[in-house]
């Protein structure tokens, strides 16, 4: 991880594959509009042994970036996670932000549903962050379950004082629609500080989709030829 970068006070946007490739969408836009600067990555053995490759360069597929002015941190990832893995990366992840004194988390997910309607839920760990969901119109949540990374971040925010927020868009599971992705940044833009323009994503929502979907498959093949290489001990995390 960026272990030697200034984030105190920072705002980390994560949003790693789940329902609806709603974070990979979402984040890959945010990094490119905003021209964020690579800071770092996440390795991992249990990972698939892949280098993503963009306009010519090879990158690891776990990135870490930030922005300054808006002071952002912003997460992508170009493969799902192990679920083998998913504990240990979350128990990371949440060391990284104690230690660098980042301010905020801002997890980006998608809620299954048989048929979308364009709407995105809340969940907050502080009622400061419960009263700005409810500022920003955006549907608390009082019962259900949360998987994932983010599910570990939310639960271990009470323990460690570490303000999160879940921003789950409606989505159907077995499509991925750039919409969705459109839907997460409008609402993750209600609050925290971020001018970003969605009308480019519109614009670019076949090239989205494409590209991500791309990515996604070449990792998954390439992590069900090794899966059954892990160590026996267990996967161990490199930052």
């Amino acid at each position: 991880m960026a272990k030697d970068a200034k984030l105190k006070g920072y705002t980390l946007i994560e949003g790693f594959p789940g329902a609806g490739l709603v974070g990979p969408m979402a984040n890959s836009y945010i990094i490119e509009k905003l021209d964020m600067d690579y800071i770092g990555h996440i390795e991992c053995d249990a990972f698939p042994p892949i280098a993503a490759v963009h306009g010519g360069i090879p990158m690891f597929p776990v990135r870490i970036y930030k922005d300054d002015k808006y002071k952002l941190v912003v997460i992508i990832s170009e493969f799902t996670i192990p679920t083998d893995v998913i504990y240990q990366l979350g128990n990371e992840l949440i060391n990284f932000v104690r230690k660098q004194g980042i301010s905020m988390v801002v997890s980006i997910g998608g809620m299954p549903t048989p048929k979308p309607s364009g709407l995105a839920y809340g969940i907050a760990t502080t009622k400061q962050l419960t009263e700005k969901l409810k500022s920003a119109k955006i549907a608390p949540i009082s019962e259900g379950v949360v998987a994932g990374v983010s599910a570990l971040l939310l639960a271990n925010s009470l323990e460690f004082g570490i303000p999160v927020i879940d921003i789950l868009v409606q989505v159907d599971p077995t499509v991925m629609d750039p919409e969705y992705a459109v839907v997460a940044i409008e609402n993750v833009k209600k609050v925290i500080n971020m001018n970003i323009s969605v009308e480019e994503l519109d614009k670019e929502a076949k090239l989205v989709e494409a590209r991500v979907k791309d990515i996604l498959k070449k990792a998954r093949d390439s992590h069900e030829s090794y899966k059954n290489a892990v160590d026996a001990t267990g996967p161990s995390m490199y930052a």
